[in-house]
């Protein structure tokens, strides 16, 4: 039975790839207002007296992105570009710098440059830009609603997969080498940093406002590195368990996928994986077929 998809979500998919399609153009007539991106340098200050980590400048805050400290992007709406503007925030009382939290604090700001974005026009030029399926917007809401569908099907299939492997993690005794764990957290952290350089923020800016260090963002990821690391480790035990096999046709298959997804021939995907990433591609298939395994065989209470 198909997921159930409502024309709200399906609107809100559709306008998700306008924004991510939109064009970002610059504002000089008004002041910040919504959804603006708000070009600001700022500086913190506590009883008076700035703080570690409180200082930053050039740093693209998207308005309403709730990426600031609860308030403070609220407070700059109606700011005029070059205006100083202070914003009084109080910092959250489970914030991650301890003697800041829950004090009062008074940002000195400036906004230095104001962006807009631009979304495209919902209309049949757009579909042919952005989907290969479709041609209309009719034709589009349900490509979009088929999306949605598979996907819901897809998180409950994974909701169910993690609380079995939890299960089995809870029953399960293993010693974890430190090293290992520490790896993954350094690993989690750089693809942490990679999103946001993408979003136009640098990890120094990160952690400038959010008062975060790298220590600090080591020891946040470590609970989930632990978790995939221990699920990975379970998983692998299931395989050798019930000598789950994977075929070189399925690795054959796997790697097409990977080829179609980075517009690469079956031969590059070959040629640049040799042969340790062929045996790492083998590997992953067998365990998602040892979380197929266990799914399938686990008893609901």
């Amino acid at each position: 039975m198909e997921a159930e998809v409502t024309e709200e979500e399906i609107t809100a998919e559709i306008d998700r790839e306008r924004e991510k399609n939109s064009r970002t153009v610059d504002v000089t007539d008004r002041a910040v207002k919504e959804g603006d991106i708000a070009v600001i340098d700022f500086e913190g200050f506590v009883d008076g007296v700035a703080f570690e980590g409180g200082k930053g400048s050039d740093y693209p805050l998207t308005i309403g992105s709730h990426t600031f400290i609860p308030g403070f992007e609220e407070e700059l709406i109606g700011t005029e570009i070059d205006q100083e503007k202070e914003v009084n925030v109080t910092f959250p009382e489970d914030y991650q710098a301890a003697e800041l939290a829950g004090k009062p604090a008074v940002f000195k700001c400036v906004v230095k440059k104001l962006q807009e974005k631009q979304l495209p026009d919902l209309d049949n030029d757009f579909v042919e830009e952005v989907s290969e399926e479709s041609d209309t917007v009719e034709e589009y809401r349900e490509e979009i609603r088929k999306k949605l569908a598979d996907r819901k099907e897809t998180e409950a299939k994974n909701a169910k997969e993690e609380a079995v492997i939890d299960a089995i993690i809870a029953d399960a005794k293993m010693e974890i080498p430190e090293p290992m764990i520490e790896t993954q957290q350094r690993q989690m952290v750089q693809e942490y940093a990679q999103r946001l350089q993408s979003q136009g923020i640098s990890m120094e800016q990160y952690m400038q406002f959010t008062g975060m260090t790298g220590e600090m963002l080591l020891e946040q990821v470590k609970p989930q590195v632990l978790k995939k690391i221990q699920s990975r480790l379970v998983l692998e035990a299931v395989a050798e368990a019930e000598s789950i096999e994977v075929t070189d046709e399925e690795i054959t298959e796997e790697m097409e996928k990977m080829g179609k997804a980075y517009q690469m021939e079956l031969e590059k995907v070959e040629e640049f994986l040799g042969e340790n990433g062929r045996t790492q591609v083998k590997e992953d298939i067998r365990v998602r077929k040892a979380a197929e395994f266990v799914v399938e065989n686990s008893v609901e209470e």
